[in-house]
């Protein structure tokens, strides 16, 4: 089966799971904003990134081409899986109404801060007005050009929550007693290592800012960060599965973070048993459009080059 994706890691790591699935185009780093009004890539130095793929990624979304890339060999793909992962990181805003999508090869890179400092370029965060109010134009612009090419109806959004704990730890619980004992967790470290420091001989003054400078744990992190990004994807993807054909959801308490995920532990980088069960899904989809995922079917469709 012949797959294409509009997204990132959400999607591609998906079908590092999906044996006969072979990905024949990957347009990441895109936000929905670069479509309607893409920057071009003239004016930026993307000398700081090394690799073809990210300069290949960031150049794609300063031309906006992101749509027409799909298109191009839309007869050749069976299914489309689009996420909003790449969405999280907002977008650069020049003076001309133009856009750069803020992923992280855009930081690295400098281009931002080159942006900021020398084109007067402002970062609009995502899940502000401003940013979901553009993002909506952006998604209209890519449902429209993915129906005209016959896509859209193959097109899987995949609406999969940030998972808010580690794999084989329970779901962090959203309520006034579980936040209270959290808290009281970490005043538990602050006071020892406020002990920890009075022993070493340290002040009074250090000590006591000890307690007001307690940095969370990487769980903690993990579960704050994850909850945050639910509320603010939330309105997003209800936007989304209005018009989508096929969606696939999880939300955060039914996926965990992997721990031995091969790009690291995040709040997006799940478990094995999620991806292989959004990847039963995904067949289920596939066949209902009459997608021949037997061996005799994809073989069949490799030899006829298509």
């Amino acid at each position: 089966m012949n797959i294409a994706i509009f997204g990132s890691c959400v999607s591609r790591d998906t079908c590092e799971y999906f044996p006969e699935a072979t990905v024949k185009a990957y347009v990441a780093r895109h936000s929905m904003a670069s479509l309607r009004a893409p920057h071009g890539s003239d004016d930026i130095d993307l000398d700081g990134l090394s690799s073809p793929f990210q300069v290949r990624m960031v150049t794609g979304d300063l031309e906006g081409n992101g749509a027409d890339r799909l298109i191009e060999i839309a007869k050749r793909i069976d299914l489309v899986l689009l996420d909003l992962v790449d969405e999280r990181r907002g977008y650069w805003l020049f003076p001309d109404g133009t856009v750069m999508t803020n992923s992280i090869e855009v930081e690295l890179s400098g281009a931002g801060a080159s942006a900021r400092r020398n084109a007067g370029a402002r970062l609009v965060e995502f899940g502000s007005e401003e940013h979901f109010s553009t993002w909506k134009e952006g998604f209209s612009t890519l449902v429209k050009k993915l129906e005209d090419a016959g896509l859209w109806e193959r097109t899987v959004l995949l609406d999969i929550e940030w998972a808010g704990a580690m794999a084989g730890a329970p779901h962090p619980e959203d309520t006034l007693s579980a936040a209270l004992g959290r808290r009281w967790r970490r005043l538990q470290r602050g006071g020892r290592e406020a002990t920890r420091r009075l022993s070493r001989g340290a002040g009074a003054g250090e000590v006591l800012r000890q307690f007001s400078d307690v940095r969370p744990t990487e769980t903690e992190e993990f579960a704050a960060r994850a909850a945050q990004a639910n509320s603010d994807y939330s309105r997003y993807l209800d936007f989304a599965r209005e018009t989508a054909r096929h969606v696939i959801s999880r939300k955060s308490h039914e996926v965990r973070i992997g721990p031995d995920h091969r790009w690291g532990p995040q709040p997006f980088h799940y478990r094995d048993e999620d991806y292989l069960s959004i990847v039963d899904e995904i067949r289920v989809r596939a066949e209902h459009l009459g997608v021949d995922l037997t061996e005799e079917g994809i073989e069949k469709k490799e030899s006829s080059g298509q």
